[in-house]
């Protein structure tokens, strides 16, 4: 696809309930974030592709989540992709953006030709919420089945949260004229209300095997597979959202619906690490165990791994026997 200059609702995320028939859920178009969250890395297509994904999908389900909460979505895999981390940072007041940063880690010699999704298996999808000091962290899984991330992410909301959830997304290049070659990723998240919120209740129990026809009956049912028929009718340059503002998608989509919008989260590609949190991980070790981590030259390295920081420091400055010098 051919682009012109940034678009007003690039790397936005939209919430929109359909109040005719109790569902809810929410349009993201990324662009910027994957720019920032992927030039940091020479990924193979394949890896692009599936960080794209996971990416977008944070996007969705992170807009749920309160200020100040974290949201971590993981995929495990024993596949040529081990392992795909992506991380939400909630606004800390009202009208700021949200921050996201995601990595894979990967065996180049096993990627395939296959499809992305061929590239993880044998694992499992994780959500992770941290809701603040002092508040016991949320967690659930499912594993890694059907064709795609989002199929793994509907299939959690189902079996963990009992929440009929759909997921439509597109991902892909594009090229904007005389400029080189970046992603973009959109997508719609759809949902049943739920009698309780998301996340609320922390039960343990998953129910293996639900779907969300499973958790959906009579007029609901009739309602949700009907809603889910409009939306298979969209098309990926829809999705991705270069001329079609998210609004006008949602009309064209669910008129019938009576789609009524909420103010836009705006989402950008931010990363926490720095040199504080540096010296804090390494804090817990003592002399003995910084030496065994110290180069050559007489330093001590670390690399953040989702956007490529590079913290160089004196061992004799860091650890627990920093803290603790002789004398002291």
């Amino acid at each position: 696809m051919t682009l012109g200059s940034k678009i007003a609702w690039d790397d936005t995320v939209l919430p929109f309930q359909l109040d005719t028939v109790d569902m809810r859920g929410r349009v993201a178009r990324l662009d910027g974030v994957l720019d920032g969250i992927l030039k940091q890395h020479d990924y193979p297509k394949q890896v692009e592709a599936l960080v794209a994904e996971m990416a977008v999908l944070t996007a969705l389900i992170g807009q749920t989540i309160k200020l100040q909460w974290k949201l971590s979505l993981q995929v495990q895999s024993k596949g040529p992709v081990r392992m795909i981390a992506t991380d939400y940072y909630a606004p800390q007041t009202e009208g700021a953006p949200a921050r996201i940063r995601a990595y894979a880690s990967f065996d180049a010699d096993r990627l395939t030709d296959g499809t992305p999704f061929d590239q993880v298996s044998d694992g499992y999808f994780a959500v992770m919420i941290d809701q603040g000091e002092g508040n016991k962290p949320y967690q659930g899984i499912t594993s890694l089945e059907g064709d795609s991330i989002s199929a793994c992410a509907e299939a959690y909301f189902a079996q963990s949260e009992q929440l009929p959830t759909r997921f439509s997304l597109s991902f892909g290049t594009s090229m904007v004229p005389g400029g080189a070659e970046h992603w973009r990723a959109g997508g719609i998240m759809l949902q049943h209300m739920p009698k309780a919120s998301p996340f609320v209740a922390q039960s343990e129990a998953v129910q293996d095997n639900l779907t969300a026809a499973d958790l959906v009956e009579g007029e609901e049912g009739e309602n949700w597979n009907r809603v889910n028929i409009l939306l298979d009718t969209v098309e990926d340059l829809e999705l991705v959202g270069p001329l079609v503002p998210p609004k006008d998608l949602l009309l064209r989509l669910f008129h019938e619906e009576s789609p009524r919008v909420f103010d836009p989260q705006a989402v950008r590609f931010g990363c926490t690490c720095s040199e504080d949190r540096v010296r804090q991980s390494l804090s817990i070790y003592s002399a003995g165990d910084l030496e065994t981590m110290t180069t050559d030259a007489g330093r001590i390295t670390a690399d953040c791994q989702f956007c490529s920081a590079h913290y160089d420091l004196d061992p004799t400055t860091v650890g627990f026997d920093a803290k603790n010098p002789p004398g002291a």
